[in-house]
C-alpha cells in the first residue's frame, strides 16, 4: 500500500493542521489511520491516506454492502430494510422540488435508486467505479451505467445526486467543478453526507461508524460543508436530516467497540443510541447525516 499525505486543506489552502482522531479500519485491513483538522478553517480528513491506485483495494469486502447488494447477517438485513425506506424518502425530496427529471446518479452503487427513478419515468444515466456494482445497477436498470464523467461529455442534468459519495472522491474540489458543468442551469445537485458533529459521531469518536477511515477521505460539518459548496460557487438551497442513520450508524459503530460480537444488548444500545442522537439533534438541525440541495 502506498500512501498519500494532503499538504494544503482543499478548502481554504492552509497549510497547518492538528491531530485529532486515530481510528482503525474496521471493515479490511484493521489499519490505523489518523483524522486531522486545518486550523483554520476546522476541515476534516484522512492523512496520510491511501493514494488512487492502493485505494479501491479496501472497497474489497463482502460486507461492503452498497458495491456487493448482499444480505447477511442482522446488520445487512437492517441496512437493506433501511434501503426501503430510504428510496422512497429520497424520491419525495426530489419530487418535491423538480419533476419529470433527468438524473444523474453519481456513485450509484448496484443501482437501486436508479430502479426507483426509472419507475418515476424520469430519464436515468449512473455513474458507478466499482466494476462489480456497475455490472449490478446495469442489469436492474437495463441502461449502461459509466465509469468516468468524461462519459456524459456535452450533456446536462436537472438533477445530480452523490448519496454518501462525495467523502469517498479524492480530487473533491475538481470533481464538484465537474459535476457543476453537467448540472443544466436551473438543476440541483443533492448531496447527502456524515455530520462529524452528530450527538452520535461525538459520543463515538474514533469508533464511529462515520468516520469509515480510510474510505472516508473527508469529514464534513455544516460550516465546512457549506464553506466548500460556497468555494465552488454553489449555493445551498436547504439542508434536510437523515435520520434513519443514526441508528444503522450507532448500531455499527457499537460492533466496532465490540468486533465480531453482536449481541442483542448491542442492538438495543445502537438503538437506544441512535434515538438519542436523533433527539438531541432536533434544535440544531446536527443529525448523523444531512441532505444538502445546492444550485448554481
Amino acid at each position: 500500500m502506498a500512501l498519500e499525505t494532503l499538504e494544503k486543506c482543499p478548502i481554504c489552502n492552509h497549510t497547518v493542521f492538528a491531530p485529532l482522531l486515530t481510528c482503525q479500519d474496521h471493515l479490511t485491513s484493521h489499519e490505523l489511520f489518523e483524522l486531522k483538522t486545518c486550523t483554520s478553517c476546522t476541515f476534516i480528513f484522512t492523512s496520510p491516506r491511501p493514494d488512487s491506485r492502493s485505494l479501491p483495494a479496501y472497497y474489497e469486502s463482502n460486507h461492503y454492502i452498497s458495491h456487493t447488494g448482499k444480505s447477511g447477517g442482522a446488520i445487512s438485513f437492517l441496512y437493506h430494510l433501511a434501503r426501503k425506506f430510504t428510496l422512497r424518502w429520497k424520491i419525495n425530496q426530489i419530487n418535491a422540488l423538480k419533476k419529470n427529471i433527468s438524473i444523474l446518479d453519481y456513485g450509484c452503487g448496484t443501482g437501486e435508486l436508479l430502479a426507483a427513478c426509472q419507475d418515476q419515468g424520469w430519464q436515468i444515466a449512473g455513474l458507478e467505479p466499482n466494476a462489480h456494482a456497475r455490472q449490478k445497477a446495469a442489469e436492474i436498470t437495463g441502461t449502461n451505467i459509466a465509469d468516468s464523467l468524461n462519459q456524459f461529455a456535452g450533456q446536462q442534468f436537472d438533477v445530480i445526486t452523490l448519496w454518501h459519495v462525495l467523502e469517498h472522491v479524492m480530487d473533491l474540489k475538481q470533481k464538484l467543478s465537474e459535476l457543476k458543468t453537467l448540472l443544466k442551469n436551473d438543476g440541483l445537485l443533492f448531496i447527502a453526507v456524515p455530520n462529524c458533529q452528530s450527538p452520535d459521531a461525538l459520543f463515538y469518536q474514533e469508533y464511529w461508524a462515520g468516520y469509515d477511515a480510510p474510505r472516508h477521505l473527508w469529514h464534513f460539518t455544516k460550516a465546512t460543508m457549506n464553506a466548500l459548496l460556497t468555494s465552488g460557487d454553489l449555493t445551498v438551497q436547504s439542508i434536510h436530516p437523515m435520520k434513519l442513520d443514526a441508528y444503522y450508524v450507532s448500531l455499527l459503530s457499537e460492533k466496532y467497540k465490540s468486533p465480531n460480537r453482536i449481541t442483542p444488548a448491542a442492538f438495543i444500545l445502537g438503538a437506544m443510541r441512535g434515538f438519542l442522537s436523533n433527539r438531541k439533534a432536533r434544535s440544531a438541525m446536527n443529525h448523523s447525516s444531512l441532505l444538502y440541495i445546492a444550485a448554481k
